[in-house]
């Protein structure tokens, strides 16, 4: 992209990827500006569990990890910071003693994003923040989500609570933030609270493909199911890593065992090429259960993907 020379980042082939002050993917910090294409966030908030906490350290544990990340992608050769303008815009405001004030702060930080036409990839925090996200994102028409998850998080309240780490895609359907003929959900597998957890998305149209029906149907036929169900149109994408397996991923608050493997996620967030993203999170991102730090390396890595096709599509609609 010409005349993007403020936006590249710091280059590793010249600089050494332990120096300097870590960044997303060693990208410039930048203010919210109508100049920045995709942006980089993270959103400390984990005010939203029922179970472990520690989730509010994943932007800080990501940023570190990227440093591993380099400038073009392996298989595609998309180049996303010579074709767009990437930065890293900082952490969303959250009051960590208020989650509801801190859900307020985090959907009004994403409207401002999308009022300057920023494209965002965010990093939890806890599996909460979707939903502040798409009411800022998707206030004016519904929009497709690709769920990876252990979890379908469709319950109506945990502990009295409506709005927290399991409810997003229930008050995404009831606020109609989401189409749900073009949501699709992959990696169910958890044990239930009981018989009834993830009826909702069945009643309402999700489509739900569980582990066990993601083994049975093989990598190839889920993309195809993916490529169905969303269509044409506009997409959010959300993964949990609980969704992927612990083996890979230990550093999260409530693994499940028998998920994803990481090669499978980055095959199928390659599919999403030339789709109109508008938007992305990766969450439950807890480094301090994973002192091997492979988590946070691997959700780098998982942003890139998500980078390179976001980037792609921008530049393609150009």
């Amino acid at each position: 992209m010409p005349g993007n020379e403020d936006f590249q980042p710091i280059d590793p082939a010249v600089v050494p990827r332990f120096a300097d002050i870590a960044t997303f993917m060693r990208t410039r910090r930048h203010e919210i500006s109508d100049a920045v294409d995709i942006g980089l966030v993270g959103v400390p908030f984990d005010i939203g569990l029922n179970y472990r906490s520690g989730a509010r350290q994943g932007p800080a544990g990501v940023r570190e990890a990227s440093r591993v990340i380099r400038r073009v992608h392996p298989s595609s050769f998309v180049r996303p910071f010579e074709i767009c303008n990437v930065a890293d815009l900082g952490d969303a405001p959250v009051n960590p003693m208020n989650k509801d004030k801190s859900i307020e702060m985090i959907e009004t930080y994403f409207a401002d994003l999308r009022r300057h036409g920023i494209v965002p990839i965010a990093i939890g925090g806890d599996h909460t923040i979707p939903l502040p996200i798409l009411r800022a994102l998707a206030a004016d028409r519904p929009v497709g989500v690709l769920h990876f998850d252990a979890h379908a998080d469709t319950l109506d309240e945990i502990c009295g609570d409506k709005v927290n780490h399991a409810t997003f895609l229930r008050r995404g359907h009831e606020e109609g933030l989401v189409d749900p003929v073009r949501v699709i959900q992959i990696g169910m597998r958890g044990s239930r609270f009981d018989e009834h957890d993830i009826e909702f998305g069945y009643d309402v149209g999700y489509t739900i493909v569980t582990m066990d029906e993601y083994e049975e149907m093989g990598r190839a036929a889920v993309i195809r199911k993916i490529d169905e169900v969303l269509g044409d149109g506009p997409v959010y994408i959300s993964l949990d890593i609980d969704g992927l397996d612990p083996a890979f991923l230990p550093g999260t608050g409530v693994p499940e065992i028998g998920g994803i493997v990481p090669r499978d996620a980055q095959v199928i967030l390659r599919s999403l090429r030339g789709r109109e993203i508008v938007g992305a999170d990766i969450s439950e991102v807890s480094p301090c259960f994973d002192p091997t730090g492979i988590t946070c390396i691997t959700v780098a890595n998982l942003m890139f993907e998500m980078l390179c096709v976001i980037a792609d599509g921008i530049a393609a609609r150009r």
